[in-house]
């Protein structure tokens, strides 16, 4: 993989197991309005030029209520991101999933608590639509690189996501399940209500690494960690087909999710 001195209009946020990806890229800092974001990474795959950021650092150092959402995002624009393509290691709540299935969810449900989702808390007062919250040109190029790739991408679940670090009780997995739930996960919804607010196309690849509270006996982060381990290889793949194949111009809402959301 080289690097490139070419803007990066594509971004890939990386969280648990994929941290150390994208190793061989040049690291880039950058200063931002809210905070100083994880290094980032800038580089070359399939001929398009991109930029990784591991939301967790590269020593998972950050737990997932502590993570600068606001700055990561605002670091992006600031490079010329257009798209970004998130991973998220995710329990299954619907029993038809299992550990190392992938999925790319159609919605999300939020119930974090801690984490600011809006850039705009003293400014004018904007509602992004989320009739579609993930960008729909990407979560179908994803799907239509699985199938080329003859990897089993399911394309239907809605996420739940929960502030952590703690994990859930299988009285709330239950809820979530009655509410709708397939996957649950801690990070998903502030990323990709943050993308919409700056005209950032936005979807994600969630692969299961557990079963939810409840789902079975017990759950410990080596679990975690290992059944990440294994995915690595199988979503790399699917990430340098999406790269390659991704239309080069955008034909979706979200390049224009601010023209009618004043109030």
């Amino acid at each position: 993989m080289k690097s490139s001195a070419k803007k990066p209009e594509i971004a890939i946020i990386g969280g648990t197991g994929l941290e150390t990806l994208f190793r061989n890229f040049q690291q880039v800092r950058k200063g931002t309005p809210y905070g100083i974001p994880p290094a980032l990474f800038l580089g070359d795959i399939e001929g398009n030029t991109l930029v990784f950021l591991p939301r967790h650092g590269l020593k998972h150092s950050i737990p997932p209520h502590k993570i600068n959402h606001h700055a990561n995002l605002n670091a992006l624009q600031q490079m010329g991101v257009k798209r970004v393509i998130a991973t998220n290691a995710v329990g299954a709540i619907n029993k038809a999933f299992k550990p190392k299935d992938i999925i790319i969810p159609h919605d999300f449900i939020d119930f974090t608590k801690s984490q600011p989702t809006t850039f705009y808390e003293n400014t004018s007062v904007m509602h992004v639509d989320l009739t579609q919250p993930y960008c729909p040109e990407i979560r179908k190029t994803l799907i239509e690189a699985g199938k080329r790739s003859k990897i089993k991408v399911s394309d239907c679940a809605v996420l739940i996501c929960t502030s952590g670090p703690r994990l859930e009780t299988p009285a709330e997995v239950e809820m979530f399940h009655r509410l709708g739930g397939d996957l649950i996960g801690m990070t998903g919804a502030a990323e990709a209500v943050l993308s919409r607010e700056l005209e950032m196309c936005y979807a994600t690849v969630c692969f299961v690494t557990n079963m939810a509270a409840g789902l079975q006996k017990r759950l410990t982060m080596h679990e975690v960690a290992e059944n990440a381990e294994k995915i690595r290889p199988v979503i790399e793949k699917l990430l340098s087909e999406t790269i390659r194949t991704i239309p080069h111009n955008r034909n979706c809402p979200c390049a224009h999710a601010l023209k009618n959301a004043r109030f």
